[in-house]
């Protein structure tokens, strides 16, 4: 898409694969996946840092942690618990990645999300349970388990 108005709020751009995004203020519209975009006065950094190294016996636990969060949204739960454990797995990614990692903390936080998961797990929760998410949050709290 070309099309563009005098306005900076109205512009219409092209990002990443070709994905037309818009653009009302800070708020984008469209599918603009691989983007990045800064809104300010012109002073905004978007320089990206290195990814954070993990301790190695924390490797498939941070994995296995990643894996959960990009599969809850499909056990349909309420968009707060998306965001506590969105919390949780920046706890433990921060435990993780630090010269003494507190495996008490780590331990803490996997049971925090355990504890999200099991209610879905043995059919509590209804519309997580209707659709097979109760066989995927098992196999999501044996895959913690198994990695810490």
């Amino acid at each position: 898409m070309n099309e563009t108005s005098p306005h900076f709020g109205d512009r219409i751009f092209q990002v990443g694969d070709g994905n037309a995004g818009k653009v009302q203020g800070p708020v984008t519209y469209g599918n603009v996946v691989g983007s990045q975009l800064a809104w300010g006065d012109g002073a905004e950094n978007t320089a990206r840092k290195a990814g954070r190294e993990v301790a190695p016996e924390f490797a498939a636990l941070v994995e296995a942690v990643a894996d959960t969060l990009r599969r809850l949204p499909s056990l349909a739960v309420a968009e707060e618990v998306l965001d506590d454990a969105a919390a949780i797995e920046a706890t433990i990614l921060d435990e993780a990645s630090r010269d003494q990692p507190d495996r008490g903390a780590v331990r803490r936080a996997v049971a925090a999300l355990k504890g999200i998961l099991a209610p879905i797990a043995v059919g509590a929760v209804a519309a997580g349970a209707a659709a097979g998410g109760d066989e995927t949050a098992r196999a999501l709290i044996e895959r913690l388990g198994g990695a810490f």
